[in-house]
């Protein structure tokens, strides 16, 4: 990304709200480039636009940021989270713990439940691949022979894994609950692996 997005970014972080007038003083930039800048980051999901009315003649448009463009700012939720862990694992049982992730993964597949009844197991992936998305996973699944082959490529617990492998299994028990059926880890990313890959065999009668 330009310098001069990344100025206009953390101007906006910093104010919260900001007009290209504001925007083309800070950064010294003319009004018509800053309108080709904000467009670029309106497409990149990283603002928005939100017409004011105050004072007389014709509203302007103010930019704020989206959750896409805070996250990009340095956050400490990665060392509280690992601290978190820390004392839980310390105060808890390991029983307890594995439920506790366990329990988490089922109300993420209770959330979404209503989506899978009656609907066949292709279908049942393909949704399952946009559940996943939405927690952050990047995901795809194809077919082998009899079995499904479920294949994350990014895991957004990866960084807090490497410390607390017990993360891990929120996943595999999230496709286990959506696909009513057993799921193989064949391969991890946390073992070194370039992706994880679960395996879902068809059911017996």
């Amino acid at each position: 990304m330009s310098a001069t997005r990344e100025e206009i970014l953390g101007y906006i972080r910093r104010k919260g709200t900001a007009s290209v007038s504001e925007l083309a003083e800070t950064t010294g930039v003319t009004p018509v480039s800053i309108r080709h800048h904000l467009s670029a980051l309106q497409a990149d999901g990283l603002i928005s636009s939100a017409e004011s009315h105050s004072g007389v003649g014709r509203p302007k448009l103010l930019y704020s940021l989206t959750q896409a463009a805070l996250e990009r700012f340095p956050t400490k939720y990665l060392r509280l989270t690992d601290r978190l862990l820390d004392e839980m694992k310390s105060a808890m049982p390991a029983e307890m713990i594995d439920r506790m992730f366990a329990a988490i993964a089922q109300d993420i597949a209770t959330d979404h439940a209503s989506k899978f009844e009656g609907k066949p197991l292709d279908d049942k992936l393909g949704l399952l691949v946009e559940v996943l998305g939405e927690e952050g996973f990047m995901a795809a699944w194809n077919k082998v022979g009899d079995a499904y082959h479920l294949t994350e490529y990014s895991c957004p617990y990866f960084v807090i894994g490497q410390r607390h492998p017990e993360v891990c299994t929120i996943d595999q028990t999230l496709i286990s609950k959506v696909l009513d059926r057993p799921v193989e880890k064949t391969t991890c990313l946390l073992n070194g692996d370039q992706r994880c890959v679960f395996i879902i065999h068809p059911q017996t009668s």
